[in-house]
This record gives C-alpha cells, sequence and structure tokens, in this order.
C-alpha cells in the first residue's frame, strides 16, 4: 500500500470517527444538513457528515418551571395573589428546536399570562375550593398553546393562593356564623327528639297508671343519690284531681 493511499484511509477513519454522535435514551438529536432540518436522530450511536451536518441535542425529560407570583382579579372582583408550578415535556424535538427559539422561557411566559387570565373567568370561591378543577382548565390552556410548539404540558398545581387580610376577615366571620347555625340546627334537631321520646313516654305511662308511680319512685332514688337537701312531699294524685276539679267549678258563672 503506498503513502497516498495510507493517507487517504487514515483520513476516511478520521472522518468517519468524527461523524460519530450518541445520544442517551432521554436525549435526540435535531441534525440539520447545510441549515436545513434533514433528520431527528438517536437515541443511541448515529453518525452526521462533518462539516455538512450538524446537530442540537434535545432533553425529553420532564422539566419543572416555577411561575412567580401574579397579581389578579377574580370573577367577583377580589384581588388575589397566585404562584403556580408546571410540568412539561418536548414530545417532538423537530418543533422544539425550530418552531421557538428558547423553549423553556416560552412555556414560563406562556403559563404566566394564562395564570392571570384564568383566575380572572372563576370566583374566589372557585379558587379556593376547586383548585384541581381550575388548575386543569389552566392546563389545557396552556398546551393549546404548546402544542404547535412540539411540548406537552402534563400538569399544573396552583401552590400559593393569598388573598387580602380584610378578605380573610369577612371569610372568618362566615365560617364562624355558618358553625353558630350548624349548633343551633343541632341542639333543635335533638330538643325536638327529645319532645318525640317524652310524648311517646307519656303516652305509654297514660295507659297503665302504676307506670306513673314506678316512675315517682325512681325519681325519688334519683334525687336522693345526690346527697342534697331538698324536701318532697308526696301528695296522692287524687288530691290533685279533686283540686283542679274544685278549680273548675270555681270558674264557672253562679
Amino acid at each position: 500500500m503506498s503513502i497516498w493511499q495510507e493517507i487517504i484511509l487514515a483520513l476516511f477513519i478520521v472522518f468517519g470517527l468524527a461523524g460519530l454522535r450518541i445520544a442517551d435514551q432521554y436525549m435526540r438529536g435535531v441534525v440539520f444538513r447545510l441549515g436545513r432540518y434533514q433528520a431527528t436522530r438517536g437515541p443511541g450511536l448515529y453518525w452526521i457528515i462533518p462539516l455538512i451536518e450538524w446537530q442540537r441535542k434535545i432533553d425529553l425529560r420532564i422539566n419543572t418551571a416555577a411561575v412567580e407570583e401574579q397579581e389578579t382579579i377574580t370573577k367577583d372582583n377580589v384581588p388575589i395573589k397566585v404562584n403556580a408550578v408546571v410540568w412539561y415535556r418536548v414530545v417532538n424535538p423537530r418543533n422544539a428546536v425550530l418552531e421557538v427559539k428558547n423553549i423553556d422561557n416560552a412555556v414560563i411566559q406562556v403559563a404566566l399570562t394564562t395564570l392571570r387570565n384564568g383566575i380572572g373567568q372563576h370566583s374566589l370561591d372557585e379558587v379556593l375550593k376547586e383548585q384541581e378543577a381550575v388548575a386543569r382548565v389552566i392546563q389545557e390552556k396552556i398546551d393549546a398553546v404548546t402544542e404547535p410548539w412540539g411540548v406537552k404540558v402534563e400538569r399544573v398545581e396552583m401552590k400559593n393562593v393569598e388573598i387580602p387580610q380584610s378578605m380573610q376577615r369577612v371569610m372568618a366571620q362566615e365560617a364562624e356564623a355558618l358553625r353558630e347555625k350548624r349548633a343551633r340546627l343541632i341542639k333543635a334537631e335533638a330538643e325536638f327528639e327529645a319532645a318525640e321520646q317524652l310524648r311517646k313516654a307519656s303516652e305509654i305511662i297514660m295507659q297503665n297508671p302504676a307506670g306513673l308511680e314506678l316512675r315517682r319512685m325512681q325519681m325519688l332514688t334519683e334525687v336522693g343519690a345526690e346527697q342534697n337537701t331538698m324536701t318532697i312531699i308526696m301528695m296522692p294524685s287524687e288530691f290533685v284531681a279533686a283540686a283542679k276539679n274544685l278549680a273548675n267549678l270555681g270558674r264557672q258563672p253562679a
């Protein structure tokens, strides 16, 4: 083999090795040839033409972006401050490179504006009590914008919702009033049930007069067990009935 053949072989080997590339399982290489998109390569070992083709690697793993605190007004005109967290990942490396310059910054800016506008379409009660539903709506809106960029928004969570101190006091008063209302309703229901049970007990006792005497004796036992100085005078029920009849006679006109 001549020296020129050895030189050509060496250049060919160097040229071939210079074009070898490796992409990890979570990476993809977007290859350009003379400035035009050629293909998306990887994962694993692949080859590009040195000096003619070059690549840009894209990470396909889920990214986490914190959306800075935003001050907005709810649908019922209450000013609040909200911050959120967005989870997203690249599903189309080609579009992520060709359609947007800085994919991370673009997603964050879309999340900022969508969060502000999305909160403005819900009342304060909805934002506080139905955060998952509100976050799901915001996620769908962000995803609709980022889909042409090859980005999929996996999840959106509102991390903190801050409301004014005056509104907190009003909500505390409202909660206290609701608790008092429930307490009164429960007490009224208990009194109603107790009265119903007493009515049933009185009907049973009226059917058996001896039961009334037994109840009186039980009452005396309960009072005596308390070791108090109360004095109880027992009077036959006939005296009470006679006194009632005399009272009725006294009311009759002469």
